[in-house]
C-alpha cells in the first residue's frame, strides 16, 4: 500500500492518478490470475506427460504378455514394427538384462539411464524425473517377462514438447498482459476524462466565483444521480447559503453602522453642548448627561443583542423549562419596568416542560410582550394563554397595541426593520428583539405564527414540540 502511495504523488492530477492506479490494479489482478492459470496448467500437463509415459510402458508390457511366450527376444529384435506402433517417435524404449546388457532398442532419441535397481524394487512400476543429454525426461522402469527372458523395460519420455508448450503459454500471457495493460491505460484515461470532467467544471466554477464573486453563476449542468451529482447539489446549496449569509452580513453591517451612528451623534452633540454652555448652566449639563447616559445604555443593549445573534450556540438536547414559572418571572420583571401595563396568564391542561432552556424561553416571551407594551396607544393589556396538549404546547400572546399592516408582517423578524418612521424612537427599542426571537425559535424547533390587525393588536402563536 505504501509503495502504491509512492507511485501516486500528491501533485499529480486526478486523471493521472486514476489511470496509473487502474493500470496497476489490472496488472496485479492479471498477474495473479495468470499465475494461478499457469500453475494449474503446469500441474495438469506435467501429470498428463507422466501418465502418457506410464501408459506407453503398460501397453508394451501388455503386448509382451499377450504373446503368451510364443515369440522370442530374437524375433522382437528382428521385427520391431509392432512395437514402434505403440511407442511415440520422441520416446526411447530399451530392454535390459539384469546385468545391464541392452537386448532391444526402439528409437534412439535419448541416451540410456544406468540401471541401479534391484529385482525387488521392480515389482512395481518406477517413474522418476531425470535430466538426460541436457533435457528433462520422465524415466519409466518396469519388469518385463516373455519366453525364457526376464529383464527390465526402460522408457524415456522427453519433456521438450511440454516445455515448448509452457513457454508458448508464458509468451502468450505476457503479450496478452502487455496488451491488456495498454488497453486498460487508454480505457482508464478515457473514463477518467469522462468522470472527472464534472469535477473540473465544478472547480472552474469555484475559481470563477472566487475571482468574480457571487454574481458569477454555475454555467454547467450534471443530471446523473450519483456521488458527483450529490456533490454538485451540495455545492449549489452551499453557495446559495453563502450568498445569502454574505448578503445578510453586508446588510447587517450596514444596518448596525446606521443604528449605532444615531446614538453616537447624539452623545457627540450633547458633549459639544456641555463644552459650550454646560459648564455654567446646571440644567443643560443635567439634561445632556441624562440623554448621553440613555444613548450609551441603548448602545450597550444593542451590542449585547448583536452578540446574541452572532453566537448562535448549539441547541441543548437535554434542556427543559417550566412554562408557568418563566411566564410569571417575565411578568413580574416587566411590571416593574412598565407599571402601567397589565399582563394576564392562563394555563390550560396538565403542565409539561418543552425542550428549551428557561433563559431562551424567557427571552422569547419577553421580546414579544415588550413589543406589545412599547407600541401601544392605550394602557398596555397583554394576555398569555397556554394550552398543554399530549404531544405539544400551544402558547398565544395577544396585545391591544397599534397592530402591524399586513404588508409588513413578513419582514418584522428582519434585523433593524421598522414598520414606519413613527415607531423608530418609540419605546427605545434596538430593532433586534424579534430577530433574536426568530433565531431562538428556529434553534429550538418552535413553530411561530403572527396575526395582526391595525388598531386592534397583534397575536403571536407559539407551538412547542416534545
Amino acid at each position: 500500500m505504501n509503495r502504491l502511495k509512492k507511485l501516486l504523488p500528491k501533485n499529480q492530477s486526478l486523471k493521472k492518478k486514476w489511470t496509473i492506479s487502474t493500470a496497476i490494479v489490472i496488472f496485479i489482478s492479471y498477474a495473479v490470475i495468470c499465475s494461478v492459470i499457469y500453475i494449474a496448467l503446469y500441474s495438469w500437463l506435467i501429470q498428463n506427460e507422466e501418465n502418457n509415459a506410464i501408459r506407453t510402458a503398460d501397453d508394451l508390457t501388455s503386448f509382451f504378455y499377450s504373446q503368451d511366450n510364443s515369440i522370442s527376444i530374437q524375433e522382437f529384435q528382428g521385427n520391431t514394427g509392432l512395437l514402434k506402433a505403440i511407442v511415440h517417435q520422441n520416446q526411447t524404449v530399451r530392454i535390459f538384462r539384469f546385468d545391464g546388457y541392452e537386448v532391444l532398442r526402439i528409437n534412439n532419441v535419448n541416451s540410456a539411464v544406468p540401471l541401479k535397481l534391484s529385482y525387488e524394487k521392480l515389482d512395481d512400476i518406477l517413474v522418476s524425473k531425470e535430466e538426460v543429454d541436457g533435457d528433462d525426461v520422465y524415466v519409466v522402469n518396469k519388469l518385463v517377462k516373455f519366453e525364457n527372458f526376464t529383464g527390465v523395460l526402460q522408457l524415456i519420455h522427453p519433456l521438450s514438447t511440454f516445455q515448448s508448450l509452457m513457454r508458448y503459454i508464458v509468451t502468450t500471457m505476457l503479450i496478452a498482459g502487455l496488451g491488456a495493460i495498454l488497453l486498460a491505460g487508454f480505457v482508464g484515461y478515457y473514463l477518467a476524462n469522462v468522470l472527472v470532467k464534472p469535477l473540473q467544471d465544478l472547480r472552474d466554477s469555484m475559481l470563477s466565483v472566487q475571482k468574480r464573486g457571487f454574481e458569477e453563476k454555475i454555467n454547467f449542468t450534471y443530471d446523473a444521480d450519483d456521488e458527483i451529482g450529490d456533490l454538485l447539489k451540495l455545492y449549489v446549496s452551499m453557495m446559495a447559503d453563502l450568498e445569502n449569509s454574505f448578503a445578510k452580513q453586508q446588510q447587517f453591517v450596514s444596518d448596525a453602522s446606521h443604528e449605532l451612528r444615531t446614538p453616537i451623534q447624539a452623545i457627540e452633540g450633547h458633549l459639544s453642548l456641555i463644552k459650550r454652555w454646560g459648564k455654567n448652566e446646571p440644567e443643560v449639563l443635567e439634561e445632556s448627561l441624562n440623554t448621553s447616559l440613555e444613548e450609551v445604555s441603548r448602545m450597550k443593549k444593542m451590542i449585547e443583542e448583536l452578540l446574541d445573534l452572532a453566537r448562535k450556540e448549539e441547541r441543548d438536547e437535554e434542556a427543559s423549562a417550566s412554562v408557568g414559572k418563566v411566564l410569571a418571572s417575565v411578568r413580574d420583571e416587566l411590571h416593574i419596568i412598565y407599571p402601567e401595563s397589565t399582563i394576564t396568564i392562563v394555563e390550560n391542561g396538565v403542565p409539561k416542560q418543552p425542550n428549551i432552556t428557561e433563559n431562551a424561553l424567557a427571552q422569547i416571551v419577553r421580546n414579544i410582550i415588550e413589543n406589545g407594551i412599547r407600541y401601544n396607544d392605550h394602557p398596555p393589556l397583554i394576555h398569555v394563554d397556554v394550552h398543554y396538549l399530549t404531544e405539544s404546547i400551544f402558547m398565544t400572546i395577544k396585545d391591544n397595541g397599534m397592530g402591524i399592516p399586513q404588508e409588513h408582517l413578513p419582514f418584522i423578524f428582519d434585523r433593524f426593520y421598522r414598520v414606519d418612521v413613527s415607531r423608530e424612537n418609540k419605546g427605545g427599542g434596538t430593532g433586534l428583539g424579534l430577530s433574536i426571537t426568530k433565531m431562538l425559535a428556529e434553534k429550538y424547533l418552535i413553530e411561530m405564527d403572527v396575526a395582526s390587525t391595525v388598531g386592534k393588536g397583534t397575536t403571536f402563536t407559539l407551538k412547542f414540540h416534545f
